[in-house]
């Protein structure tokens, strides 16, 4: 079972379009897009301070205060990334690897009928702690309070109210009111996702990732309790109508009392026509002889969030191969990994967790090489480079190493 993204000719074709127009005509664009799609007259798109700071009091102390906690917890798991350069040394010769942020990065939070405070933290804190020096964020109007209070606690102050492939463009370019970025972090619609891949592939920015619909997998035994699983598929399946939750488990009445508890949660959902439509089109239940054979399943899927609901989780962490990340025991849910445990949620989707790795510090920094030779050093590796350029057949190479033959000095 694998879940994938299928960009259309349409959405290609009006992304593009867009792009073109934000390229030729950089906030005109942008405002008769913001009109046309958010329904707002804009003429800044940077967030003034006044109104910064009226969001981040209207939240209240006890939010902040929560914000803070899980910042903190995000900060600690993320400081143990940190990479450091290096020096080879060997006879004359010094080589070495500079690890530099990324100059410039845009974070895109998604708007719509849900407030996304934890992508602030999950993408702002990785990239303060990289040392990135220009760090700002792209969010459609009108933007939640949540939203801008968790930019403060991250230690981000520039907010510029754009959205969609409108706002991709703007931060690919930049624009007079726009910032330019190097690198594009964030997930959004069908729209956003095209637009970051369309940059990407222009030169114009990197980018994170294609995300795709969120997965989760649940591999569980005969012990495990229904109404916790239900809860945490549900919880999967509330993100869109593509999400999927998958329940995998050794006992067929276990299999029953899940899908029993499920319709009975469901209908207490305040998104519940969203999980239904997750549900309908992409719940799983697969009953297997033994929890080897769910982890073989597991792997092939390579889901997103794997949840190992068993007595014992840890004796089956070294079968694990493939999971953007693995919660350990039935007070694990995957939403305490979304929030507040501290390792980050941006993971890898659609079967990609194979060869792919959850955002960390890593994403926000470059690295360059550097390499020094004395003349003693030069000489004795001139013989060497010279035959390999040779055996390419390209004579320019071996001559600029032939033309710098030094002379030994008579004493």
């Amino acid at each position: 079972m694998k879940l994938s993204i299928h960009f259309d000719n349409n959405v290609s074709v009006i992304v593009s379009d867009i792009i073109e127009n934000v390229r030729k005509n950089g906030d005109e664009a942008l405002r008769f897009y913001e009109k046309k799609f958010d329904g707002v007259e804009l003429q800044n798109f940077k967030m003034s301070e006044n109104d910064f700071n009226k969001a981040c009091n209207s939240v209240g102390k006890d939010y902040f205060q929560m914000l803070e906690r899980c910042a903190d917890n995000i900060r600690q798991f993320h400081e143990c990334q940190k990479q450091s350069g290096y020096i080879v040394e060997r006879d004359g010769v010094l080589i070495g690897q500079r690890v530099l942020p990324i100059e410039s990065v845009a974070l895109y939070v998604p708007g719509g009928s849900a407030s996304y405070p934890s992508t602030v933290l999950m993408t702002a804190i990785p990239a303060k702690i990289a040392g990135c020096p220009n760090v700002f964020i792209i969010t459609p109007p009108p933007v939640k309070p949540e939203v801008i209070a968790a930019a403060s606690v991250a230690g981000i102050r520039d907010i510029f109210t754009v959205g969609g492939a409108q706002a991709i463009a703007a931060s690919a370019f930049g624009t007079v009111s726009v910032k330019k970025a190097d690198k594009i972090f964030g997930p959004g619609n069908i729209y956003v996702t095209e637009a970051k891949r369309q940059v990407n592939s222009l030169g114009l920015a990197a980018i994170d990732n294609i995300a795709g619909p969120s997965e989760i997998l649940i591999i569980a035994d005969r012990n495990a309790e229904p109404n916790f699983i239900a809860a945490d598929l549900l919880a999967q399946a509330e993100h869109d109508g593509n999400a999927c939750a998958v329940l995998i488990t050794t006992s067929e009445k276990l299999a029953q009392s899940v899908s029993s508890e499920i319709e009975k949660q469901i209908e207490c959902l305040s998104r519940r026509e969203i999980a239904r439509s997750s549900i309908d089109r992409n719940g799983v239940i697969i009953v297997t002889e033994s929890i080897d054979d769910a982890l073989k399943i597991a792997d092939d899927i390579a889901p997103e969030h794997l949840e190992l609901f068993v007595d014992e989780p840890f004796d089956l962490m070294p079968k694990v191969k493939n999971a953007g990340s693995v919660f350990l025991g039935k007070y694990s849910p995957e939403a305490i990994g979304d929030y507040f445990a501290g390792s980050n949620h941006t993971l890898p989707t659609m079967g990609t967790a194979r060869f792919a790795s959850p955002l960390s510090v890593n994403d926000f920094v470059r690295k360059s090489q550097f390499i020094y030779y004395s003349p003693e050093a030069f000489n004795k590796a001139v013989d060497d480079v010279e035959k390999f350029a040779l055996s390419e057949g390209l004579t320019a190479h071996a001559n600029s190493v032939t033309i710098r033959k030094c002379t030994p000095k008579i004493s």
